[in-house]
């Protein structure tokens, strides 16, 4: 499993028939910041994930990728290499919060 922050979404109105009624997001996996591992920083590629959990813009995610993405209930028979499997609550690295991150007043 991975972490990601959700940037966006992917609207497809053709595509296989198995796929119809899955939602589509666009996802940035994120890396713990080697300087400062109480920190993510954004990796460099974009994936993009079924998911049927309603996870939202700007959300942390957990996914799958490859053949364990198909593990996750009802992909089985989709045509998916990724799948969201979790919306993240917190984070805590070396016992620091670092998602979601503290809100100024």
């Amino acid at each position: 499993m991975f972490l990601a922050r959700v940037i966006g979404s992917v609207v497809s109105t053709k595509k296989d028939e198995s796929m119809q009624g899955h939602k589509l997001l666009l996802l940035r996996p994120l890396l713990v910041d080697e300087a400062d591992p109480t920190r993510f920083r954004p990796g460099a590629n974009t994936i993009v994930a079924a998911d049927r959990l309603g996870a939202g813009l700007d959300e942390v995610v957990l996914f799958c990728q490859g053949s364990s993405a198909r593990q996750a209930s009802g992909m089985k028979s989709l045509p998916v290499d990724a799948v969201v499997v979790g919306i993240v609550d917190t984070v805590d690295v070396l016992n620091e919060v670092i998602y979601p991150p503290e809100r100024k007043a």
